[in-house]
């Protein structure tokens, strides 16, 4: 099974990826939904700071790659050729995929802190934050779990700056590569 790994700082455009990979047949596991699974199971508001805060518990209960421990068998259910996975937040994720899954690689996003804010201040999403301090605040949280070491590490780069379709175009053909699918 390949297994291809997304990883970016919020807003870079991961959610983008796994549109386009889903619009190819790819399979795509969300890591964030095992947060907000677990943040509906607590009864907490669907909050940029309650989804942080179960994030962070798991990750200080069960290790810095809890969340990519949790993932593995909804991967594995996928029972695909390829699958993609959204959302990865450190290095430790990234370890823990590299050795359950051989054929691992990391798509690294990158996108500056003025096209992001721009991008989440009208995506509408309940854990969207509304000021720059407040993503701020989020992208520290995030790099403190080791998403820029993530980042550094990628096997691939796409820069999100651009026009939305140009950002396609580039990824799909990536995708495409990465997953040995003829469009």
């Amino acid at each position: 099974m390949k297994v291809i790994g997304i990883v970016g700082m919020p807003a870079s455009g991961k959610g983008e990826v796994s549109r386009i990979a889903r619009a190819l047949g790819i399979p795509v596991v969300v890591m964030g939904d095992a947060i907000r699974e677990q943040v509906k199971e607590a009864g907490l508001p669907p909050t940029d700071a309650n989804f942080g805060a179960v994030a962070g518990k798991l990750r200080a209960d069960l290790g810095m790659d809890a969340i990519a421990r949790i993932t593995i068998p909804l991967i594995e259910a996928a029972s695909a050729p390829v699958v993609l996975v959204d959302g990865i937040r450190g290095d430790y994720e990234v370890a823990t995929f590299r050795e359950h899954f051989p054929d691992f690689t990391l798509i690294g996003i990158d996108s500056s802190f003025t096209t992001r804010y721009r991008r989440l201040a009208n995506r509408g999403r309940s854990d969207d934050t509304l000021t720059p301090e407040e993503l701020r605040a989020r992208d520290e949280r995030e790099l403190g779990w080791g998403l820029g070491r993530a980042l550094e590490g990628a096997d691939c780069r796409v820069t999100n700056e651009g026009s939305l379709e140009a950002f396609a175009a580039e990824v799909r053909a990536l995708l495409c590569r990465l997953g040995g699918i003829t469009e």
